[in-house]
């Protein structure tokens, strides 16, 4: 097993793409991720939106606590399940692929048990309003980070299109879902709805793709990967489990109805985060294929794509500016008051986080995990003690302007990093491609 910095010439069936057939290509992956995203973030807008107007803004803050936590334990599955696999098996013969999503969605399936099993233990200890969400919570996430974990698959692969039509199963089987919560109208109801229909989409993943997870084969999995996959797994976890302590620091400090005035701000930024999100999903798969076929393209392709983030997200939040009460009443109810006060500072901040995933694309291609890692725990550190800090000083605004400094900050150390491993790497070697 090769550490980070050990290098393999490139497969010999790689070549470089021809100029116009390669760029046709690599739009073609970029749009699939797009319409992926944009499939899913609907999605999450409209349960979101539907529960802010359903419930008021405290109820909202108890399911946006689940919310956050379900991020949390999302990127533990990413960390040790599909990360690696995007970075190793992108672009790999298909048998090599396939055993290896195998032993990938099997983790990811595992985790989900795993946590899953505590939040449902922990949800009637903690009682009140919170306790039935996190039981729901923990019942439905197996089939959440299942879900996931296909999408991840697919583009790994090259098979944007599948991903797109999974996203979209679980959207039609959310109609229902979302009908029957309505007529319980808790917090807890609409989790359960979110999570269930997530269920359906996870089963006809292994439809689509023709593979069973194998939990079985997920501590062999976690044994290959364990030079990406625990480095990442902290780096992840740091990052989900900041926005967690942000949110529950801030529910101690100010309230939790300032926890929803934050996930309503960021409700309204979320057509512009559906496109963050789904380059995401493609842009380290992409990353790769761009060091093996063309290494000094990477940093071009990485200054393009973070720059081009950031410029949308300033776009979209000075339209947000512009937008009148009256609809952002129509959109959020009652939040749009608290909400609408934050959009300067959270628009300040995806435009630094977009920036950000630029290089931090890069490093994740070359397989840098200790120099993201570094990158990582600086980042979350910040946005945990500029979100907290600002929240002491000056209420709820002043915690999303600590977070908008804190992202910008840690924008520059990633591409600060990035210079780094490019300067000590050689031009011409690419990160290991292992089959099973």
């Amino acid at each position: 097993m090769t550490t980070e910095g050990e290098k393999t010439a490139p497969p010999a069936r790689e070549t470089a793409p021809a100029g116009r057939s390669g760029r046709r290509a690599l739009a073609g992956r970029l749009s699939w991720g797009l319409a992926d995203q944009a499939a899913s973030s609907i999605s999450n807008f409209v349960v979101g939106v539907y529960v802010a107007r359903s419930l008021g803004v405290t109820a909202f803050g108890v399911f946006s606590l689940a919310w956050v936590t379900y991020g949390v334990v999302l990127n533990v599955s990413r960390g040790l399940a599909t990360d690696p696999l995007v970075v190793r098996f992108s672009g790999v013969p298909e048998d090599s692929w396939r055993a290896a999503v195998v032993r990938s969605t099997g983790t990811a399936l595992g985790v989900g048990t795993a946590i899953g099993a505590v939040c449902a233990v922990a949800g009637p200890a903690v009682g009140g309003r919170v306790g039935p969400a996190f039981l729901c919570l923990g019942l439905t996430l197996p089939g959440l980070l299942l879900q996931d974990a296909w999408r991840f698959s697919f583009f790994a692969a090259g098979a944007g299109r599948k991903a797109f039509v999974n996203d979209l199963v679980w959207c039609v089987a959310l109609v229902p879902a979302m009908v029957v919560a309505a007529h319980v109208g808790t917090v807890a109801a609409f989790v359960l709805a979110w999570g269930a229909s997530a269920w359906v989409a996870a089963g006809y993943g292994c439809l689509q793709s023709g593979v069973r997870p194998g939990p079985a084969r997920a501590r062999g999995w976690l044994r290959e990967q364990r030079d990406l996959g625990y480095r990442y797994l902290v780096e992840n976890v740091s990052l989900s489990g900041a926005s967690q302590l942000r949110a529950y620091g801030l529910g101690a400090i100010v309230g939790v109805g300032a926890v929803g005035a934050v996930r309503g701000a960021e409700l309204l930024m979320g057509p512009f985060l559906a496109v963050l999100m789904g380059l995401s999903l493609v842009t380290v798969p992409e990353a790769a294929r761009v060091l093996r076929q063309a290494p000094h393209r990477l940093r071009p392709f990485c200054l393009l794509l973070g720059g081009g983030q950031a410029g949308a997200a300033l776009l979209w939040g000075g339209a947000l500016l512009l937008l009148p009460g009256r609809l952002g009443e129509l959109v959020l109810g009652d939040v749009w008051s608290s909400a609408s006060r934050l959009i300067v500072p959270i628009t300040l901040g995806v435009a630094g986080a977009g920036l950000g995933t630029g290089a931090a694309a890069g490093l994740r291609a070359l397989g840098a995990a200790r120099r993201s890692l570094r990158c990582q725990l600086f980042a979350s550190a910040a946005y945990v003690g500029g979100g907290l800090g600002g929240a002491a000083a000056a209420g709820t605004v002043g915690s999303a302007w600590g977070v908008a400094a804190a992202t910008v900050g840690g924008s520059a150390l990633w591409w600060l990093q990035l210079r780094s491993a490019l300067r000590e790497r050689p031009l011409l070697s690419v990160p290991e491609v292992r089959t099973p």
